[in-house]
């Protein structure tokens, strides 16, 4: 089952006191199935924030975020390159969302794809927009 992948979910494959079975079930469809994760192109730029983040804070190191990176070049992610919907902008006031979750929510809406996030504002809006979640 394709699905939608937010950054959140993606974080919480990279620390493991993070652990979460939203997070777990989207790893395991990634890594067992045929299926892909569709992503906007925001999200490797979420990732490596995350990372550097928690890099700087001592929960990781540089090593470990190359090894987490790499990792997730294995795995069938693809990028949606669309930048420029109206819609976006559209969901981040209506659901008070950033423009960058927003993106995501815009993504699964218009591929009518599942989302998978762990962002609680993110999940009531998906709710809200008749949007599935992946659980």
């Amino acid at each position: 089952m394709p699905f939608v992948l937010d950054a959140s979910v993606t974080a919480s494959w990279a620390f493991p006191d993070e652990q979460d079975p939203v997070a777990d079930r989207a790893g395991q469809l990634l890594e067992s199935s045929s299926d892909n994760a569709i992503v906007p192109s925001l999200w490797w730029f979420e990732v490596r924030n995350i990372l550097l983040v928690n890099e700087r804070r001592g929960r990781t190191n540089v090593a470990r975020s190359a090894v987490f990176l790499e990792q997730l070049t294995q795995l069938a992610i693809q990028i949606d390159h669309e930048t420029n919907s109206p819609q976006i902008m559209d969901l981040a006031r209506n659901h008070r969302l950033t423009a960058y979750d927003a993106s995501y929510l815009s993504l699964a809406i218009r591929e009518h794809l599942p989302l998978a996030t762990l962002d609680q504002a993110l999940r009531r809006a998906a709710t809200s927009t008749g949007v599935a979640l992946l659980i």
